[in-house]
């Protein structure tokens, strides 16, 4: 899975580098307060996906905006594939609304809430992940079994992949804005333990399974 498709992206600059993000995908939880019975959904909405033969959930997929929905029977729902939370909100109306409309009255309002920001990006220079693996605090590195250094922030809580040509992926964030923040404070401690430099290539980055 590539993990460079960018629709959203803020960036941050500091003295000749330049820190990019893009959000590519937000997950969040829903709750209805009411119980579902998603055969009617099924027979009432006949493009969403139903058997629960194998799975418990339905799934709601929508084109504007592009994601995909969960729905279970105790009337809570997973909306993931959003790139804002904007369009997480926009989802949820949409699927209230055609709930309604399909005389399956949804009562009271939709509690949201974010549980994952994922997102990709830049530190604009390369990273000595082998030395950073040794001084920068709460990290892990095993080349052999991943090219990506892991390091986990308290604060923001995320979990940020560190590779050496300076792509980064961040996830574990809870509000889009502590994806720039996250990135510019493991650049700024990268640059405080000197670790900003290495060059060496990396063909393969962000390429998973």
């Amino acid at each position: 899975m590539v993990l460079l498709h960018v629709e959203r992206s803020e960036s941050v600059i500091m003295p000749n580098l330049k820190i990019t993000t893009s959000i590519v995908n937000i997950v969040a939880s829903v709750v209805l307060n009411q119980r579902l019975e998603l055969d009617e959904i099924a027979d009432r909405i006949p493009s969403v996906q139903y058997d629960p033969g194998d799975f418990p959930g339905l799934v709601y997929r929508l084109e504007k905006p592009k994601t995909a929905t969960l729905i279970f029977c105790t009337g809570k729902m997973v909306c993931t594939g959003a790139k804002c939370e904007k369009d997480v909100k926009r989802a949820v109306r949409k699927i209230v609304k055609s709930l309604n409309k399909a005389g399956i009255r949804i009562r009271g309002r939709p509690a949201i809430t974010i549980q994952n920001v994922v997102a990709c990006g830049s530190l604009g220079v390369p990273v000595d992940l082998e030395r950073a693996v040794m001084t920068l605090e709460n990290s892990m590195y095993e080349p052999e079994q991943f090219l990506g250094l892991i390091h986990r922030m308290k604060d923001p809580k995320t979990v940020v992949l560190l590779f050496a040509s300076g792509k980064i992926v961040i996830t574990g964030a809870k509000f889009e804005e502590q994806v720039p923040e996250a990135a510019m404070k493991v650049m700024n401690r990268l640059l405080d333990l000197e670790l900003l430099g290495n060059t060496r290539d990396e063909s393969s980055l962000l390429t998973h399974g």
